[in-house]
């Protein structure tokens, strides 16, 4: 049996309680994985200075592999957020969001399989931003106007939106890899090329070109305009497939597809670059809850799932996403908010770690 070194980040919040629920989980199955615990975000900050200290990104680089629980991120000040450093930091240029239907969530729809991959190193989460009032800006309002761009209002702040032939051309090449890889049947483009003609339109341009070379490969193409893929996944999400995306649209159509099948809390992500792959769940780290044991683990452990099977055990991966389904599926052993959405009543629900109690029961 093979033996992985995988690096955990515990996070903050509920994040220690959700990982150590996981890491119970995947320890059960008896795959071969040493913890190398590194701590990263708002707690670390006055050992080191930063939230993101060296040792933890040579920890990834090292072990090649990590997951990670939720690490708050301060709004309208404070440091930028750590999920989004590491992202950069290691090239982690494919978020991978799965969204399916599971029995038991209370979900609206119980027809849904998609999969959400969002490029993650472009787009306006780029961060090239020019702070309203600053000499940067006006230089760049001015030259707008002096090229017959546009006018921009003198007010103005200003955040650019680059898009890529390289990094299109790669997350467009992951997404047909991944379906195929997988079994998936057809990858759409989600853009906005009919109005910002130079990003967008690069962006399906490049996507285009990359689904020829991939024409013999029995995976379907087809290419949707943003705001009608969100309306289109709402009324019929069985017309989607693998689903390939710039940035921010990727942002927000992953939450919503988590939305199709129950919601943030049975989640998993995945970022996954050429040499590393960071797993996370994609919710917030929720400190109010932090400590009281109540947290749902779902969305952490089935980003183990991800992560077993990139590792290539298969094998423990099914059998924690069956003991999940299956968990569910029966509603007697489930989290306050699982019981809740199914009941109206937080009575009888259990704890984050006698959740995974059950889970290892079932495996």
């Amino acid at each position: 049996m093979a033996k992985h070194t995988v690096t955990l980040i515990p996070g903050d919040g509920i994040g220690p309680e959700l990982t150590r629920a996981m890491t119970r989980v995947v320890d059960a199955t008896g795959v071969d994985i040493e913890w190398e615990s590194v701590d990263a975000g708002a707690d670390v900050m006055e050992k080191y200075g930063t939230p993101l200290p060296d040792h933890v990104l040579d920890s990834i680089r090292k072990n090649k592999v990590a997951i990670k629980g939720p690490i708050t991120t301060p709004v309208g000040g404070g440091f930028r957020s750590v999920n989004v450093a590491i992202r950069k930091k290691l090239d982690l240029y494919s978020c991978l969001r799965p969204s399916f239907s599971i029995p038991g969530t209370g979900a609206r729809y119980d027809n849904v399989d998609l999969v959400i991959v969002r490029e993650n190193t472009e787009d306006l989460y780029a961060g090239i931003e020019f702070e309203e009032g600053s000499e940067a800006a006006a230089e760049l309002i001015k030259f707008a106007a002096d090229s017959g761009a546009g006018v921009i209002r003198p007010d103005s702040g200003i955040s650019l939106k680059p898009i890529s032939i390289e990094c299109s051309r790669r997350i467009v090449k992951f997404a047909f890899d991944y379906a195929i890889a997988n079994g998936r049947k057809k990858v759409t483009a989600v853009h906005k090329a009919n109005i910002l003609k130079h990003s967008d339109g690069l962006f399906l341009k490049i996507a285009r070109e990359v689904a020829a070379e991939y024409a013999d490969s029995g995976v379907e193409f087809d290419d949707y305009i943003i705001d009608a893929t969100c309306m289109q996944l709402v009324l019929h999400p069985e017309w989607f497939d693998v689903l390939v995306l710039p940035n921010l649209y990727g942002d927000i159509a992953s939450d919503l597809a988590a939305g199709l099948v129950g919601g943030l809390g049975i989640a998993p992500g995945a970022n996954i670059g050429t040499d590393y792959a960071v797993f996370e769940p994609v919710h917030g780290s929720a400190p109010k809850y932090a400590g009281k044991d109540m947290a749902n683990p779902t969305a952490e452990i089935l980003s183990a799932v991800l992560m077993l099977n990139h590792l290539g055990e298969r094998d423990a991966a099914d059998r924690i996403l069956n003991a999940v389904k299956t968990v569910l599926a029966e509603g007697e052993t489930v989290t306050y908010d699982i019981r809740r959405t199914n009941t109206g009543s937080t009575d009888g629900a259990v704890g984050t770690q006698a959740y995974a109690d059950a889970l290892i029961a079932k495996l």
